[in-house]
């Protein structure tokens, strides 16, 4: 009787989140499939046109090797001729279908996971709030699906770090970013097992793309032709220099809006600089760290793909998926001290949507209402980086430091105070 009341009081704390998460992802499809549009650029506009050129070229049996907007590695055809699995369906429908399943996928591991000793349900929450305040711009690009790879991973690495590293691997060849969950790893044999499955993982992946058509690895060269994306962190210098006679302009290239013109180069360079540094700045963390609690690994990757979103010459607005999914990790443990700064995320994913595809027209012509809201976006986003690595070195380096200086010190307390009490 007592098991049968728990269980049915568990069922019931769900109803609303559940109830919630369905209502949300109700209105998110009925955006995409257009009975309710929203303002600003048709955001279905890559998924009915690029993705399902990519996906024609793909079915001939090779890459799309004259399209330089193909910048992704080559595990992202699995995801491009997805839709072929539902061939009932137009191939848009298709691909809105697939990734609410993905949403659904990740909602329903969040809540399980919530239900264990030690965790909590605040990162189902996190996701169930997420996703819709991004738009149906989460439903029209194929990350929802690579977030789910890499929310998988990090949920699987306190049981399995193969597991972990399998999933890091694959989805290192399906968008790069997923090998960063691997960055904090316990030391040892937990590292040693998750890194070495994950590079014969994305070693055996790449190598199945590289057979299986020509061209796997032409997005090398496409991506490194991109220019300063207008909503990147670097964007910001021009879309306040253009108020004052700087001569560049902000137009289509590489498949999305850039700055082109003078000094754009040298914005490009210092943003790789400055990812190059934070890259230094986590080789250094993982020296130094000396405790890893359970949610070290959600808490690093978090962290990690945080610092090179922010530093990236590229920031669109689908990347935000990722930071809410590792975000939403994050707070499904009870040991994590991410709060703030995952909620910074939340606030700044809700500020994306306005940004685009609502207010998006502003961004590109830098007025006044497109330089403040992509200025609080990114300010947002700066302040989550800054404070999650304080938080993150805190935890892992500082602490655990003190700690020892002081246990010694402790020790020795009891046998000063015998000597001084004239008990030896």
């Amino acid at each position: 009787m007592t098991g049968g009341a728990v269980k049915n009081g568990s069922l019931t704390s769900l109803r609303l989140p559940l109830s919630l998460w369905a209502l949300t992802r109700v209105i998110l499809l009925i955006c995409v499939f257009k009975v309710v549009v929203v303002p600003g650029p048709d955001i279905t506009f890559d998924v009915s046109n690029i993705y399902q050129g990519w996906y024609e070229v793909l079915r001939t049996g090779t890459y799309p090797l004259d399209d330089v907007t193909w910048q992704y590695p080559p595990a992202a055809a699995f995801p491009i001729l997805a839709p072929g699995l539902l061939p009932f369906l137009d191939y848009a429908s298709a691909f809105f279908v697939l990734a609410f399943l993905c949403d659904a996928f990740v909602f329903g591991l969040l809540v399980r996971t919530g239900r264990r000793a030690g965790r909590r349900l605040d990162g189902a929450w996190m996701w169930l709030a997420g996703v819709p305040l991004l738009g149906p711009t989460a439903y029209a690009r194929y990350d929802v699906m690579v977030t789910a790879v890499a929310v998988a991973g990090l949920l699987a690495a306190g049981r399995s770090p193969r597991v972990l590293g399998a999933l890091a691997g694959f989805g290192a060849v399906l968008k790069v970013w997923p090998a960063l969950i691997l960055v904090g790893t316990a030391k040892g044999r937990a590292t040693f097992r998750a890194w070495s499955t994950a590079a014969g993982a994305a070693a055996a992946v790449l190598l199945l793309c590289v057979l299986w058509m020509p061209g796997a690895l032409a997005f090398l060269s496409f991506q490194r032709d991109r220019g300063t994306e207008v909503e990147s962190l670097g964007a910001m210098v021009f879309h306040v220099v253009r108020h004052f006679g700087w001569e560049g302009e902000a137009r289509m290239n590489y498949g999305s809006i850039e700055f082109l013109g003078p000094y754009v180069s040298a914005v490009s360079t210092a943003a790789l600089a400055l990812t190059i540094a934070a890259f230094g700045w986590l080789l250094l963390w993982r020296i130094r760290s000396r405790r890893f609690v359970s949610s070290t690994v959600a808490d690093a990757a978090f962290v990690a793909v945080l610092l090179f979103t922010v530093t990236s010459r590229v920031l669109s607005p689908q990347y935000m998926l990722w930071l809410v999914g590792l975000g939403a990790v994050c707070l499904a443990y009870r040991s994590s001290r991410m709060r703030v700064p995952v909620y910074l995320v939340i606030w700044a994913t809700a500020v994306t949507h306005f940004e685009f595809p609502v207010w998006f027209s502003h961004v590109t012509r830098s007025d006044p209402l497109g330089i403040a809201v992509l200025f609080t976006r990114n300010g947002m986003l700066i302040a989550a980086a800054l404070i999650a690595c304080r938080i993150l070195w805190r935890q892992t380096v500082t602490e655990p430091r003190l700690t020892e200086v002081a246990i010694p010190a402790q020790a020795v307390q009891p046998e000063r105070e015998k000597a001084l009490s004239g008990s030896f």
